[in-house]
């Protein structure tokens, strides 16, 4: 097996490839749009997606930072030895070859942060975040690569919640930042994600978790509520008005402390997200 082969593949497929339920769920809702303005946008999105599968060509301009989420089976018995170092080499033949846009930064902490000495030519040297390792009942692992890209990064955000032993204290402070932040998105319709957990980095984990794990054909209903009452905004897609400001929500809430304090991140990922593929081994 090589493995940096099959992560150069799922990333090029996360890059240029819908999932089959976001496909679905964005060809339904040009269907059932009644604003012909917002239909016009939602059939050049079908379009868009269809052109990027056919050619194997990036979705957006905004190729994205690589994400990495490693599910270990509870019964694997043995983990490669190059396990990290191979997905590593995978994504930097996977930015080379989808192709990335350049995005890695020259230069030292200060430079990297002013963005003083320019850029690095090639898209292979953007270097993935940090990896997240998760597990599950099973004999596989299974490795899933997100790509980010930094419109939504922008409109997201990580923030404590007093939740006053009600949770809607909690989704009213969601739906609110979603209001304000869909309408400056503009790649809408969108697919808000929402982790709700004790730390900020939990929080951030269990939504990055939803991202990759979360599917638009298996919502809960606190999912299809939200998601509901957002599209009641009549934002519409590319902010034109209409019904589809969001193709459903994905939200996944962890352990929590004995606290009056929860932590919530939400992330309002753009029509073309979550950029999202994975495979087993």
């Amino acid at each position: 097996m090589d493995l940096a082969d099959k992560v150069e593949k799922t990333l090029i497929r996360a890059g240029t490839r819908y999932s089959k339920d976001r496909a679905k769920a964005l060809k339904n809702a040009y269907l059932n749009e009644t604003s012909e303005s917002a239909k016009w946008a939602l059939n050049l999105m079908i379009k868009n997606m269809e052109i990027a599968e056919k050619d194997k060509v990036p979705l957006c301009d905004d190729t994205g930072i690589p994400h990495v989420l490693i599910e270990v089976g509870n019964d694997v018995k043995n983990i490669p030895n190059r396990l990290f170092e191979d997905i590593k080499e995978g994504i930097s033949l996977g930015l080379k070859n989808l192709p990335g846009r350049p995005m890695a930064v020259k230069g030292n902490d200060i430079e990297r942060i002013e963005q003083s000495k320019g850029l690095c030519p090639n898209s292979e040297n953007l270097k993935p975040a940090s990896f997240l390792i998760d597990t599950y009942n099973g004999d596989k692992i299974k490795v899933h690569i997100l790509l980010l890209g930094g419109g939504s990064e922008i409109r997201a955000k990580t923030r404590k919640v007093f939740h006053k032993r009600d949770y809607n204290n909690i989704f009213n402070l969601a739906f609110n930042h979603l209001k304000d932040n869909l309408k400056l998105l503009g790649c809408t319709p969108a697919i808000p994600s929402i982790g709700i957990g004790r730390t900020h980095f939990e929080a951030t984990s269990l939504m990055l978790k939803g991202m990759a794990y979360g599917s638009l054909d298996k919502q809960s209903d606190l999912e299809k509520n939200f998601s509901e009452r957002l599209n009641q905004l009549q934002i519409g897609a590319m902010g034109l008005g209409g019904n589809a400001t969001v193709l459903g929500s994905f939200i996944n809430i962890g352990e929590q402390r004995a606290s009056g304090v929860r932590i919530l991140a939400i992330r309002p990922s753009c029509f073309v997200e979550p950029r999202t593929a994975f495979f087993e081994f």
